[in-house]
């Protein structure tokens, strides 16, 4: 190396460590703008869902749930944590029902205790786990409670006094957590009160919709103009599919014995029933299809995604899944029907008269999400 070279390493260097604190500080010059624009964006957008993750352990419905859960527990104050929050495998989340919450009480928090803040995150959990499709069905539920409490409560059913100081509304709805919200690890959801039970366990990827209660009361009424039947696709499609049955195949559809209320309701966790009823390796094709589609009716109020998973397996299963019915076959009659599969089970049950309706949904071997949580 020259005398000549040398000496023009040397400038270069120096020249290079008196450019270091320029460029340090438009280094930290970049920082705090970007820090400065990312607080100017609506906290909605910086909180949305991660893209699901390569090794599929954090897809985006989950993040997403797992993310409204998070917020709706830092909205809340310790005491009202403390009641919103279970053990998973607690006893208490079979606490569920169909009866007023004065008559069976619920778990978690009311929605009555929460301010309108806390209320929109504790739906917008609710919102999380369900579709666009089942979310609506349960504002309809709810809406009806409200109907309910507003004309002073309602007859029919055990009890029939008018329903005066039950409970009836909104108010009186309640969102409990079982478990910690996680991407991976098992918790649930648990909302309901009057006509109402939503249990939907996330494992990863899955959604658990089971068991799940939806009833009506009333089965139709108007609000905003707008005529509401909560549970109206689901008794459209039964009387649709038990019309297009030919004699012998209602000979086989129509049980033996007369039933007439839930058989997998409330309190009956674990409880089997053997199936009838029609087969729909019996049914054509078109009654295969509006069979498939019934059962969509409950099974589509959870997320979408898993939703579409479950949909698939039933269509998988549709020659092993059975109809049943029990009484009157004309439109608009009171009549009990199940549906019945590998893996779904589901029951509709008028009470004396078709302006009260309970129903379920159960998966009598993954309830709760027992098959996920095994592995």
């Amino acid at each position: 190396m020259t005398n000549q070279t040398a000496q023009d390493v040397r400038t270069n260097a120096s020249r290079g460590l008196r450019a270091l604190p320029a460029v340090g500080a438009l280094l930290i010059m970049g920082v705090a703008i970007y820090a400065r624009q990312a607080a100017l964006q609506p906290a909605a957008e910086l909180a949305q869902p991660k893209p699901a993750a390569k090794d599929g352990t954090a897809p985006a419905h989950t993040a997403k749930a797992v993310a409204a859960a998070d917020k709706f527990l830092k909205s809340v104050d310790a005491t009202l944590r403390a009641k919103a929050v279970f053990e998973f495998q607690s006893d208490k989340r079979a606490r569920w029902s169909n009866l007023p919450i004065t008559f069976v009480p619920r778990n978690g928090v009311r929605m009555g205790e929460l301010s309108k803040e806390q209320r929109e995150a504790a739906m917008d959990l609710v919102a999380s786990v369900t579709s666009k499709e089942g979310y609506r069905k349960i504002l309809d539920i709810i809406a009806g409670d409200d109907y309910l409490a507003a004309k002073g409560g309602g007859k029919g059913g055990k009890g029939g006094k008018g329903g005066k100081g039950l409970g009836f509304g909104f108010d009186n709805f309640f969102l409990a957590i079982f478990g910690t919200p996680s991407a991976t690890d098992p918790w649930l959801v648990q909302f309901g009160g009057h006509h109402l039970a939503v249990n939907i366990t996330v494992v990863g990827k899955d959604f658990v919709l089971t068991p799940t209660l939806t009833c009506a009361q009333p089965s139709s009424f108007t609000k905003d103009g707008k005529t509401i039947r909560p549970l109206g696709e689901e008794h459209d499609l039964a009387y649709k599919l038990m019309a297009s049955l030919d004699e012998k195949q209602r000979a086989q559809a129509i049980l033996k014995t007369r039933t007439s209320d839930l058989l997998l309701g409330p309190g009956k966790d674990g409880k089997e029933i053997a199936p009838d009823g029609l087969k729909g390796s019996e049914m054509n094709a078109k009654q295969q299809a509006l069979l498939i589609d019934l059962a969509g009716a409950w099974v589509n109020i959870v997320q979408e995604d898993s939703a579409k998973d479950r949909m698939a397996d039933i269509k998988a299963n549709v020659k092993d899944t059975y109809f049943a019915w029990s009484g009157p076959t004309e439109a608009g009659s009171a009549a009990y029907f199940r549906v019945q599969g590998p893996t779904v089970v589901i029951e509709y049950a008028p009470q004396n008269g078709t302006d009260h309706i309970h129903t379920i949904v159960r998966d009598l071997g993954n309830d709760y999400g027992k098959k996920l949580v095994k592995r």
